[in-house]
């Protein structure tokens, strides 16, 4: 790494998970989130926050309230209307269209030949698909029309931390990348290989194929993170009851073989609305693979996700904490949560998973922004 500290904008900042990954070799230039509750995080984690954090709507936001110039703009713009579980609004949406304030920053910055040498733009998978791939491949162009080539990567969080949590990491850069920094990665998923290979001719010749190797096997699972068992408070029996009378008959039995096996398990479990002849029925889903499933922002009860214990054959449900959610995101026991329950779960439900955004960092973007001194260091 070099002497000097990288350096980053950080767009849809929350509460600074995508800063937590980058890590100590990186300094923030300049942050920005709308949101109230992620902005008091953000502040109560980073104390140099006053010196380049900005409160507010990004279209407000102009290449003047950004300094100087930057090997790295990350941002993890709104995703609702790229989720599967949304509208799918795709680019115009009223929330995902925040990605256009955010470029056109880019774009004065660009003007005045600041343009930060990278872009990162992380997303959900619905990025790839959207409107048939016409949005991912508007993305493309804005790219493109300020001299980026770019390639994607999706990455599950489960490969680095017991959450299923898959998304998509947009990398752009300016500069004609290093040969042994394109090749074939395990994250050139068949989403990333459909999604390029429906780009128009003029993208394609901009589609770069970054090489990203797997990272060790993760040796941690959902039940590691678990605060102890007389530390957290579980649900009455009539509501572990409730969530048993809830799953459809293939969870139900999932949950009965372990219940016969004996000993201790512990699953997560996750009310989805699913249609069942016809109409929506609301459903309790377990899992016992080792993984929770992807954290969400609560919007009521059924958002927040639960687990349930089975030990010696006795079942007992709870919710998750806001601490081993923050675990699930790879964030540390030392990162301060808002006191609210709520607000925590707002904070880490919509966050991107720091070791994640570590391994892309170390094995794609310090070297790439750096090339020089990392082709000397090899």
């Amino acid at each position: 790494m070099s002497a000097q500290p990288f350096t980053f904008y950080e767009f849809f900042a929350g509460g600074g998970m995508a800063r937590a990954g980058l890590g100590d070799g990186w300094a923030c230039a300049f942050a920005n989130d709308f949101d109230a509750v992620k902005a008091a995080a953000y502040r109560d984690n980073y104390p140099d926050a006053a010196d380049h954090f900005r409160q507010g709507d990004v279209w407000q936001l102009t290449a003047a309230d950004l300094p100087g110039g930057v090997d790295l703009a990350w941002a993890s713009s709104p995703c609702q209307d790229f989720s599967l579980a949304g509208a799918r609004a795709g680019l115009s949406g009223g929330r995902s269209s925040a990605f256009f304030g955010f470029w056109r920053l880019i774009e004065g910055l660009a003007a005045q030949g600041r343009a930060p040498r990278l872009v990162v733009i992380e997303n959900v998978s619905g990025l790839l698909t959207s409107h048939g791939g016409r949005d991912f491949a508007a993305l493309g162009e804005a790219l493109a029309a300020q001299g980026y080539s770019f390639g994607a990567l999706e990455i599950d969080a489960a490969v680095f931390t017991p959450q299923s949590r898959p998304r998509v990491f947009v990398v752009a850069t300016r500069e004609p990348p290093p040969a042994c920094l394109l090749g074939e990665s395990p994250f050139h998923t068949r989403a990333v290989r459909a999604a390029a290979a429906a780009l128009p001719e003029l993208l394609a010749e901009r589609w770069r194929w970054w090489r990203l190797a797997a990272p060790p096997a993760r040796n941690t699972d959902l039940a590691a993170l678990l605060e102890p068992d007389g530390a957290v408070e579980w649900h009455a029996p009539a509501r572990t009851q409730r969530l048993l009378e809830l799953m459809a008959p293939l969870h139900r039995t999932r949950l009965d073989a372990v219940r016969a096996r004996g000993g201790r398990d512990v699953g997560a479990v996750f009310r989805r609305t699913r249609i069942e002849h016809g109409r929506p029925v609301q459903r309790a889903e377990i899992r016992f693979d080792g993984l929770a499933g992807c954290l969400r922002t609560p919007r009521g009860g059924s958002s927040r996700q639960a687990i349930a214990v089975v030990d010696g054959g006795e079942v007992r449900t709870r919710l998750l904490s806001p601490r081993e959610c923050a675990r699930l995101m790879g964030l540390p026991d030392s990162y301060r949560l808002p006191a609210a329950a709520t607000s925590a779960l707002h904070v880490t439900g919509d966050g991107v998973a720091v070791p994640v955004v570590r391994w892309l960092a170390a094995g794609l973007l310090e070297p790439l922004s750096k090339p020089a001194a990392f082709l000397a260091a090899e």
